[in-house]
Formats: structure tokens, C-alpha cells, sequence
């Protein structure tokens, strides 16, 4: 075969299981992401770092007359003059909650690297398979957005009476990463099908699917809301919370700011919204078993050990490493519900 015929065959066919590891790849930093994501939020560091500098801003402070122009800058924010400062946060404490906003911020730019380079790569080579291009590109835009929501979030407990950030966007910004972590492996598993199978068809979202997808939506979304309301905190017991089934809260202001506001009711509709989304996955699982054994092992594997979290999280009283291997693994489940979701999508 000539060199013009292989550039052909190439161009023709494209590289599809040399792209499918490097999404694997991009997918596993997503994960990390999230982790990174949980420990900032857990230590209360998102708003240690009060500017938006996306090339400048890659390096941290590199003198000390430097960290303390940064910690004036902090001590100008709502968090700092009611909650930190009262509290009497020094320099030092101030440098360990800039580390993990900054480490996060930085992991954010590396994954935007890790895709955008690699696909111009692809794009010259013409590795990518027809019809894919769209589809890598709106991951890239995700990212991209992903990274704007971010600073939506931080920018929403920097200035007024907030003494942190907005949960609203605190949760779009968490559900973005993991739309995209699902859209990755997706598309991954597209991939790797098309390498095995030449002319596989791309699998397609299914009505199981689509119900499974809407109920963890909805847990996702609590755990987001429990995370940026300190709702975790509402109670330390359990199967009861604060000795009953059914916990207080406040309805002064109507059932529908209750449900969206009211960390008590929040925190109780996760701990039990959660066993909706077990029985769901337990069903996607069950349909997924005969043609992948290996995927239905892996949600129900996800699903226990995040249950098993869940619980260990609230009875630690939201101890930093339990709360964060919990979101972890709330990853993981994002993951392995799309892979199912994949498997029964399989056209033939």
C-alpha cells in the first residue's frame, strides 16, 4: 500500500479507537475534576480566589507581598467580613483554601489542553470518522461553558449579603461536568464499537433510558443543592432525621421555595429520592445483563458503594474524605449509567 492510499484508507475510515481511548482519557480527568470540585467546595475555598484571569490567573502567587495582595482581595468579600474573618482566618489558613480553588481552576485549563490539542491533532490528520466532528466539538463548547458557569458560580457569593455561592449555580456548574463526563463515554463507546464493527451505527437513547436519565437527573440535582446549601449538616442520623421519619421545615414561604431553598427538606428529599434512582438503575441494569454483563456489574457496583457513602457521609457528620469519595463515586454512577444506557441503545 502506498503512502497516498494508507492517507486514503485513513481519511476514509478514520482512527476511531485512537480517539476512543483519548476520551477515556479526557473522561477520567473529568472524574478527577469532580473530585477536586468536591474538596474545594467541602473546605470552603471557591471564593478564595476573587478575579477571573484565564491566562495570568495559571499561576498562583509566587512572593508573599503577592498572597497578601491576594488575601486583601478576599478580605473585601461577604464571606470573609461575616464568616472567615469573625472566625479569625490567618494568612496561612488562607493559603490551603486558595491552593484548592486554584488547583481546580488549573485541573479545568489541563482538561481544556487535553481536548482541544489532541482533536486540532485528528481534525489535520482527518482521523475522525464522518459525523463525529459535530459531535466532538459540542464536548469542546461544554467545556468551554463548563468553565464560564464556573465563574457564574464564584462570582455569585462575591458581592451583596452572600456569604456563598448561589446553589443554583453551584449546581448547574456540577451537572454541566457530568453531562459532559457522560457525553464522553458515550461517544467513546460509539467509537470503539465503530472500530470493531465497521459501519456500526451510533447507539441511540431509548425510553428506559430516558426515564433512568431523568430520575438521577434529579438526585444529581439534590446532592448538587445539599452540597451548595451545607444541607449535609441538617442532620447527622439515620434512617430518622433529628429522631423523626419526616424532618420540620420551614413553609413560610410556600412549598415551591421550600423544595428549592429549605436545607432541611432538601437534605430529606435526597436521602429518599435515592431509593427511586436505585430502582431505576436496577432496572436499567437488569435490561443491560444479557448483552453486557460487565456494565450491569458496574452500575449496580456504583450504586451500592454510593449508597453505602451516602449514609457514611451523613453519620461522619460530613467528614471531608467520606463526603468527597461520595461525590466521587456519584461520578463513577454517571459513567456507568451511560455505559448501560449505551448498551441497550446498540442498534444492530
Amino acid at each position: 500500500m502506498t503512502d497516498d492510499t494508507r492517507g486514503s484508507a485513513v481519511a476514509a475510515t478514520g482512527r476511531p479507537r485512537a480517539i476512543a481511548n483519548w476520551l477515556y482519557c479526557v473522561a477520567v480527568m473529568v472524574v478527577i475534576m469532580v473530585i477536586v470540585g468536591g474538596i474545594t467546595r467541602l473546605t470552603e475555598s471557591g471564593l478564595s480566589i476573587t478575579q477571573w484571569k484565564p491566562i495570568t490567573g495559571a499561576l498562583p502567587p509566587l512572593s508573599e507581598a503577592d498572597w497578601r495582595a491576594e488575601f486583601e482581595l478576599y478580605k473585601q468579600i461577604p464571606e470573609y467580613k461575616y464568616v472567615t474573618g469573625p472566625a479569625g482566618i490567618t494568612l496561612a489558613d488562607f493559603k490551603f483554601i486558595f491552593f484548592w480553588e486554584w488547583f481546580h481552576r488549573l485541573w479545568g485549563r489541563l482538561i481544556g489542553f487535553a481536548f482541544a490539542l489532541p482533536l486540532a491533532w485528528f481534525w489535520i490528520r482527518q482521523a475522525i470518522p464522518p459525523k463525529y466532528k459535530v459531535r466532538l466539538v459540542a464536548l469542546l463548547a461544554l467545556g468551554g461553558l463548563q468553565g464560564a458557569f464556573g465563574w457564574f458560580m464564584v462570582r455569585s457569593g462575591l458581592s451583596g449579603e452572600m456569604t456563598d455561592v448561589s446553589h443554583f449555580w453551584l449546581s448547574i456548574h456540577l451537572l454541566t461536568a457530568l453531562f459532559t463526563l457522560a457525553g464522553l463515554v458515550w461517544t467513546a463507546l460509539d467509537l470503539r464499537r465503530l472500530a470493531d464493527i465497521p459501519g456500526a451505527r451510533p447507539a441511540r437513547l431509548t425510553g428506559l433510558s430516558c426515564a433512568v436519565a431523568a430520575i438521577l437527573f434529579v438526585q444529581l440535582l439534590l446532592g448538587a443543592w445539599v452540597a451548595g446549601l451545607n444541607a449535609g449538616h441538617a442532620s447527622y442520623t439515620w434512617p430518622l432525621m433529628n429522631g423523626g421519619f419526616f424532618t420540620h421545615f420551614d413553609q413560610s414561604r410556600g412549598m415551591f421555595y421550600a423544595v428549592t431553598h429549605d436545607p432541611f427538606l432538601i437534605h430529606f428529599l435526597h436521602r429518599w429520592w435515592a431509593w427511586v434512582a436505585v430502582a431505576a438503575l436496577i432496572i436499567l441494569a437488569r435490561k443491560v445483563r444479557p448483552f453486557d454483563r460487565r456494565a450491569s456489574v458496574a452500575i449496580h457496583s456504583a450504586f451500592g458503594i454510593q449508597i453505602i457513602l451516602g449514609i457514611a457521609t451523613v453519620l461522619t457528620q460530613v467528614e471531608l474524605w467520606v463526603a468527597t469519595a461520595h461525590q466521587a463515586v456519584g461520578a463513577l454512577l454517571v459513567a456507568a449509567a451511560a455505559w448501560g444506557m449505551h448498551v441497550v441503545g446498540r442498534k444492530p
